[in-house]
């Protein structure tokens, strides 16, 4: 049976069994993913960027292969960057939770600094490709292949800042250090919480094709945009393992991998496109999507730039707890998301 035929009952199963096992097996990452950091060095945030970010992100990228392989590209890029819209307004809610400062005041991080620079980098690419000339090799846009080097050199520039910093944030009374806890002394003891982070990896990407599949069937039911079920209902469903562990992160303490995790998640959720873009056989899919992904991506663009705002102003406490930039993008978000269902 295939994905347009799935009947409504069928459909809200899916999507409904997908999420809640997106939601506590992501639940359980935040822990693990600490002790990670732990164990191999790598420090929150560039763990937080990588291993954390990317894991969380495998629903997500399951859900974007799959509906681009079904040949909706709308879907395909809106689950993509509307994930990233939707973990950017995630940290909102870990910001609000944290109570003793502006969580982008505490978690300083000149890692998370390149991290959120990278970002904008990586979704400016697609941009430039959807409203450049129609270029395909073997289907796929050469952006794809530049967006895979801007990534992988990002990574090796924030590994390198971590380890020789050219400046230092500001420490102040309310700064969370990244202070690594006692690690495992036993072999055996490490090679538990590895396979347990790779076993809850599958759980969370087997359920990420679930919800992608229920999206497809979601866009003939409800009679909506592509753009709007991507953007809104699949984005937020297979973006739920960044919101738990930002929160639980935040109420653990680890507020570097907090912030860490949603910014180096949504640097990996670009890739996304890269790989609907292969997986998308009838052309490039940056020519393939119409306008309303392209609105969903400048969108993001600004999001993160209120973001970078934040972390460099560190805005020690706002309105209700929460920093300017919180509130900045909160609002923005809202707007955009108000604007699709409009549209």
């Amino acid at each position: 049976m295939s994905p347009e035929q799935l009947p409504l009952s069928l459909t809200l199963l899916l999507f409904g069994v997908g999420t809640l096992v997106i939601a506590v097996a992501g639940s359980r990452l935040t822990w693990i993913a600490d002790r990670l950091s732990d164990l191999t060095g790598l420090g929150e945030a560039v763990f937080g960027a990588v291993l954390l970010g990317a894991t969380t992100s495998l629903p997500g990228a399951v859900a974007s292969i799959t509906t681009a392989l079904a040949g909706r590209a709308d879907l395909a890029v809106g689950n993509a960057v509307g994930g990233i819209a939707a973990q950017t307004a995630f940290l909102v809610i870990a910001d609000s939770v944290y109570r003793h400062a502006n969580l982008e005041h505490a978690a300083a991080s000149v890692t998370n600094l390149i991290n959120g620079a990278l970002l904008c980098a990586l979704l400016a690419l697609p941009l430039l490709a959807a409203t450049g000339p129609a270029i395909a090799l073997w289907g796929v846009h050469p952006a794809s292949v530049v967006v895979l080097v801007v990534y992988v050199f990002g990574l090796k520039l924030a590994s390198a800042t971590k380890e020789a910093p050219g400046w230092m944030p500001v420490r102040t009374a309310q700064t969370r250090e990244d202070a690594p806890d006692e690690a495992p002394t036993s072999a055996r003891g490490a090679w538990r919480i590895w396979l347990t982070f790779l076993g809850l990896a599958a759980t969370v990407g087997v359920a990420g094709w679930a919800v992608g599949l229920s999206g497809i069937a979601l866009v003939r039911h409800t009679g909506l945009s592509e753009t709007l079920i991507g953007s809104l209902f699949t984005a937020v469903a297979t973006s739920l393992p960044e919101l738990v562990t930002a929160v639980a992160a935040v109420r653990q303490g680890a507020l570097t991998l907090a912030v860490g995790g949603i910014i180096g998640g949504n640097t990996f959720d670009v890739l996304f496109l890269v790989f609907a873009d292969v997986a998308y056989r009838d052309g490039s899919i940056y020519h393939a999507i119409s306008d309303q992904p392209l609105f969903t991506i400048s969108l993001t663009i600004l999001l993160t730039a209120f973001l970078l705002l934040g972390l460099i102003r560190r805005e020690r406490r706002g309105v209700a707890n929460i920093g300017f930039e919180s509130a900045a993008v909160l609002l923005f978000y809202l707007a955009g998301m108000t604007t699709l269902v409009f549209w």
